[in-house]
């Protein structure tokens, strides 16, 4: 059988979205991903400009998702979509999931995965009936020396971990009265579209994730401190959280879009029991390592020394600058890897596999959720929520 590319549809993206866009180029830019229809926005014709924009066939183009998921269904298989990807704000992100997952498509979302625990949970039912994939595009885990922390931290390179400081301060909204004149800022400060939190929903959440995956353990334990600063909002735009993670180690969490004249700053330091190691997105090509018996390292993407996971996340040789879309990109290329080896009846490796999931999901929804709910009360520690059985099961 010929090869062919992936074909993807999409939900949302249309006219004034940030992040819509991104997620296109991000698809195509290993050539594995083809966006085949959509339903990029609620006004029919705005969705309509966006597929000519895009030249994409008129009858591809959808007023909703629930037309697009049946008109995709009816389909041949060689022309249908196979995945849709979730761009639109946290409100929606579960219906048109639910409903890919019930016509029998995969699905890859933008984060958070839902808005709401309990509807994540519904989520992962649904995933676990269905058999299909499931995706979550948390960016700052397609970074290729970050998969270098993960791989060092997982190999005991740095001895049990003991210490995990991460922070992702932001000053877009220190503003007062931005969100009258900003489509973004406007929904994220918007409970009945964002959820339950604004800054730790929106960025707070990619820390925890990245966090996790890089120390290999999960969060057990918060006390939280949110604020809203800025005068009259009705969500966090700040927080502190303390952490404790399930083998032990302790940490904090910085998250913060007040921080004036900040941009995307987000920073991860993690020590063990024989070093420590720190990245910074605004250099994400260099990953340092602090030893306690001898000289600090730097490694750099592209250049010797790398593991097996990061080189395969790796475009350019080093010296080369990898950014924000190539790490975007990773996630693309590599749940693409995934659907393509169900298509050619094979298992999926373990680069293929390496894209946030439902269980990323799952705690990312609970870490939100919790620290809402422990910010609101006086007692100093609280316990995150079993999750569902059904984390230990996919």
């Amino acid at each position: 059988m010929m090869r062919r590319k992936i074909r993807m549809g999409m939900v949302g993206g249309g006219p004034g979205s940030m992040i819509g866009p991104i997620h296109r180029l991000a698809a195509r830019l290993d050539g594995e991903v083809e966006l085949v229809c959509g339903a990029f926005s609620r006004d029919l014709e705005r969705s309509r400009e966006t597929a000519e924009s895009l030249h994409l066939p008129a009858e591809r183009v959808y007023p909703d998702y629930r037309a697009m998921m049946q008109g995709e269904a009816a389909l041949p298989d060689g022309e249908r979509m196979d995945f849709v990807a979730v761009v639109t704000p946290n409100d929606s992100h579960f219906p048109i999931a639910k409903a890919a997952l019930e016509h029998g498509f995969h699905v890859l979302s933008d984060k958070p995965a839902t808005k709401s625990l309990d509807e994540v949970e519904q989520l992962a039912a649904s995933l676990q009936q269905s058999g299909l994939l499931y995706g979550l595009t948390h960016t700052y885990a397609g970074y290729p020396m970050i998969k270098q922390a993960r791989s060092m931290i997982a190999a005991g390179a740095l001895g049990r971990v003991r210490k995990v400081l991460v922070e992702y301060p932001q000053g877009w909204l220190a503003e007062a009265g931005i969100e009258a004149h900003s489509r973004q800022a406007a929904w994220r400060l918007d409970p009945n579209q964002a959820g339950v939190s604004s800054c730790v929903g929106d960025i707070g959440s990619h820390a925890a994730q990245l966090s996790e995956y890089v120390a290999g353990t999960a969060i057990s334990e918060i006390c939280a401190d949110l604020n809203a600063v800025v005068d009259g909002r009705q969500m966090d735009d700040d927080a502190t959280v303390l952490l404790r993670f399930e083998n032990g180690a302790r940490g904090v969490l910085i998250a913060s879009q007040i921080c004036a004249g900040e941009e995307n700053n987000l920073k991860l330091r993690i020590y063990g029991e024989k070093g420590g190691l720190e990245w910074q997105q605004h250099e994400p090509n260099t990953l340092w390592l602090k030893w306690i018996d001898r000289p600090t390292e730097m490694l750099r993407a592209g250049g010797p020394g790398l593991t097996e996971l990061a080189l395969a996340n790796c475009r350019t040789p080093g010296g080369h600058p990898e950014g924000y879309l190539e790490a975007f990109a990773n996630h693309y290329r590599n749940f693409a890897g995934q659907i393509r080896a169900r298509l050619e009846g094979r298992a999926a490796t373990a680069i293929e596999s390496d894209v946030p999931d439902i269980v990323d999901a799952l705690r990312g929804m609970r870490f939100i959720e919790a620290t809402v709910s422990a910010a609101s009360t006086d007692q100093k520690w609280h316990r995150l929520p079993a999750l569902m059985a059904l984390e230990n099961q996919l």
